[in-house]
Order: C-alpha cells, then structure tokens, then sequence
C-alpha cells in the first residue's frame, strides 16, 4: 500500500518506519517545497495526519484536500494548546473534538482517529508487561475502519471500534490523560487496556 505521511515529527517518523517495516511505500511531506504535503498526498493510496494541532488546519491547506479525497485519513492529532509554564491542556472538548474539526476540513476523505493515545515509541508493535495493549478508533465510514483496523493489526493492536468521528470527544482527553500521567510520573512507556471476561 502506498502511505503518505503529513508530518515529519517524532509520530510521523515513528509511523513511517512501522509503515516501511511492514511493507509499505512510504512517502512524507511536510512544509519543506521539495517534500511537499500535496506531493505526498497525490502519492499515497492512504494518509496520516501526524501534524501539531496548531499546524493541522495550514497542512491541509498545504495538502489540498483535493489531494486526499475518497482516501482514508488516519489522524493521529490531538488538540493540545500549550501556554507558557503550563502543561499542555485540551483546545477543544464536551461538543466538538479535533478529529471532527479534521473531517469538516477534508469533507470528502474517510477521517479515522487512531494512535492518538499512546506514545509515539509504542504506536508500532508495542511491548509492554501486563499486554496485550488495544487501540480505539473513532469514524464514520465501515470501510475505511476495516481498513485502519487491519493496519492496526499488522503493527500489534487489537482494536476496538468506539462509533463514529464523534467518538474523537472521548479519545483526546484519554490523550490528555495520558499527557498528565506522563508529566505527573515522568513515565512516557504506557498505554491503556481494556480488561474484561
């Protein structure tokens, strides 16, 4: 499968290397002209948004959502504002979500949020004791979460299909807890799991 990778931060390289080791053509874009965020969307077959938020809504300009229409769109983002001697906290919450905002921005691309609340060290084939780890995914469209479960598989996730894009209101601030555990702790290697019979 060709994957483009729109953003080349820690999660985006760290997704771009699972993508290759699993077999993947691989392409990233980013601000730079000579890896431009609409070359790498004309290339790929699917996307993943890796971006800081407060970057989101220029790279999809950048992209041009022409670029990524019927595609499927993985958003990795979270929401975040950061304010100075603060830990980051959530923009947005309770009626709207980031991955919401992301799909009214690409309106004819199949939006899925997925590894927005682990670490990007862990987002492909995560070992940690206690496992197995499980991913939650949030879209609209069936295909296109087949689609991103089988992807999530290949990298070592068990899924779990909360609905909807809406469903977004609930995975970022599982991202924010995960944030303030980390700065609480100082501890960046966890994920969450869902234990049950």
């Amino acid at each position: 499968m060709k994957v483009a990778i729109l953003g080349k931060g820690d999660v985006g390289t760290s997704l771009a290397l699972g993508f290759k080791k699993h077999g993947h053509d691989v392409k990233m874009g980013h601000r730079d002209p000579k890896e431009s965020y609409a070359d790498a969307a004309k290339f790929g077959e699917i996307a993943v948004l890796a971006t800081p938020w407060s970057g989101t809504e220029n790279a999809i300009t950048l992209t041009d959502p022409k670029n990524l229409a019927g595609k499927v769109v993985i958003d990795v983002t979270n929401p975040l504002k950061f304010e100075e001697s603060q830990a980051p906290q959530l923009a947005l919450g309770f009626n709207d979500s980031g991955g919401e905002q992301v799909q009214r921005w690409l309106p004819q691309s199949k939006v899925v949020k997925c590894f927005n609340i682990v670490g990007h060290t862990l987002m492909v084939n995560p070992q940690l004791p206690g496992g197995p780890l499980e991913m939650y995914i949030a879209g609209n469209d069936a295909g296109a979460k087949k689609t991103v479960t089988q992807i999530c598989k290949q990298f070592g996730w068990p899924v779990v299909d909360i609905g909807g894009i809406e469903g977004a209101r609930l995975l970022e601030p599982l991202a924010m807890l995960w944030v303030t555990v980390g700065f609480t702790l100082n501890r960046w290697e966890q994920a969450w799991t869902l234990l049950h019979k």
